[in-house]
């Protein structure tokens, strides 16, 4: 039986390579972060649409990784800080693309704004990015888009991570646990509003949102003009109740110039088709629209990208 079943999975594989199906490999983030649920939901929808392309979402380490592996083809496309995009498409920024640029780096479209969350223990004492001086404070998953986030808030209070009590490069799900634990003090987390691993914290230690404002946040936005100004809004988790000021980024969903024109065109059509059912992914999905999915592009549109866009009647070069 065993033997006939292998056969049947090697005819199905078969027939779907006869016919020219074109697999594309997501990557997105921590299973609790957003990427996750929204790389799975798109991959869903694609699949479903029965295009001829199939794809499937992974769990990876984040922006930085998701980039580099799409250079070295482990992914076909991913969800990536906007940010960090850009400087791996031009080769400079960070340490990880210095002198590497990726020009075959393309866009699909811009997702919704990625909202630096920096939690803290309400028994820590911090009020401010300056009280972290000293204490445990996870930074992001080494590679993470969050971890380059942290380093540049820092700076702009005049701390880099030797000023920190110990640096805690570790995964969201981890991070969580360190703070339930009390061997953590504080959590950076780029991510969307709403992410579960900030409302399983909040559930279940007492915490505060430690805000990003005043001179330092326009010193950040005048230093990396990819940041804009975000409120969380109050209740946004337990225990917040009033809207606290932050910074955030764009996530975007990008490929390379190595997946042809009509598999992005397919993709885009069959995941970015209906908005209504695109927002229903995720709440970080609900704002989205087709005129913000084509600003703040970190690398050139993709042509299967181009080519959806302007049937949606967007004016695209």
């Amino acid at each position: 039986m065993k033997r006939v079943t292998t056969l049947l999975l090697l005819g199905t594989a078969a027939v779907a390579l006869a016919q020219g199906t074109t697999f594309l490999t997501i990557g997105s983030g921590s299973t609790t972060g957003v990427y996750f649920p929204v790389a799975t939901g798109m991959a869903k929808l694609i699949n479903d649409a029965g295009t001829g392309v199939r794809a499937n979402a992974r769990s990876t380490g984040g922006s930085v990784f998701n980039v580099n592996a799409l250079a070295s083809g482990e992914l076909d496309a991913a969800i990536a800080q906007n940010d960090i995009v850009y400087y791996a498409y031009k080769g400079t920024g960070l340490p990880a693309f210095q002198g590497k640029a990726n020009s075959k780096l393309r866009t699909m479209a811009v997702l919704y704004p990625e909202v630096l969350h920096v939690v803290a223990r309400k028994d820590a004492g911090i009020n401010s990015i300056a009280d972290l001086k000293g204490k445990r404070v996870v930074i992001g998953d080494l590679g993470s888009g969050t971890e380059q986030t942290a380093k540049q808030v820092l700076d702009a209070y005049g701390l880099n991570e030797g000023d920190l009590g110990q640096a805690l490069r570790v995964s969201p799900a981890q991070g969580i646990s360190l703070m339930q634990d009390k061997r953590a003090d504080a959590l950076f987390y780029t991510v969307g509003v709403g992410a579960s691993a900030i409302s399983q914290i909040a559930q279940t230690v007492d915490v505060k949102l430690v805000p990003v404002s005043g001179n330092q946040a326009a010193t950040l936005i005048k230093k990396y003009p990819f940041y804009v100004r975000y409120n969380i809004p109050a209740k946004s988790y337990k225990g917040i109740g009033a809207t606290v000021p932050s910074v955030a980024v764009q996530a975007t969903l990008v490929t390379t110039t190595n997946v042809s024109e009509d598999a992005v065109y397919k993709a885009m059509k069959a995941a970015f088709g209906n908005e209504t059912e695109l927002r229903a992914l995720h709440p970080s999905l609900a704002s989205f629209s087709y005129d913000k999915a084509v600003k703040g592009l970190p690398a050139p549109l993709h042509p299967g990208a181009v080519k959806f866009f302007k049937e949606k009647g967007l004016n695209i070069k």
